[in-house]
């Protein structure tokens, strides 16, 4: 399955994933601890911390002035440590997987809780493993340093 390693967006395979999300809910009742008010607070809340995440992990990028295109993490001309990459080494995909929470909790389906766990899967499989071979090979030690002192998701 190796040929699936870095072919689709991240951003593409959180839309499919908002989509089996979507799809469960119309196959069973939504079950919410919250009443619909804070249903939708809570989706609101989780929506603006998983874009926040993601937004200023390509600030960082832009700011470094390295690619954000995560299908060529070869080209990569920088190794980005500040700012949100200081808690995450991945936080555009933690903020993909924060979204699709909040897309969860929107429809109040908690069987969509398992798709955003294969998102999780996908991305680190096929995005995340793939991206960090490159970095080893493009930073070494540097990159190496960096592993051992920032956890991959959170």
């Amino acid at each position: 399955m190796n040929f699936l390693e870095t072919k689709i967006p991240p951003p593409i395979v959180g839309l499919l994933f908002a989509v089996i999300i979507w799809l469960i809910s119309t196959l069973t009742a939504p079950v919410s601890i919250f009443n619909q008010q804070q249903g939708l607070v809570a989706a609101v809340i989780l929506f603006a911390v998983g874009f926040g995440f993601a937004i200023s992990g390509a600030i960082s990028f832009r700011v470094a002035k390295t690619t954000v295109n995560p299908l060529k993490p070869e080209t990569a001309s920088s190794l980005v440590t500040s700012g949100v990459f200081k808690y995450s080494r991945n936080p555009m995909y933690v903020g993909l997987a924060i979204i699709l929470l909040a897309w969860t909790t929107y429809l109040a389906v908690p069987l969509g809780l398992l798709a955003v766990v294969g998102f999780i899967a996908y991305i680190q499989r096929f995005q995340i493993v793939p991206e960090e071979r490159a970095l080893v090979v493009l930073f070494g030690n540097e990159f190496e340093a960096y592993q051992s002192t920032v956890r991959r998701w959170l």
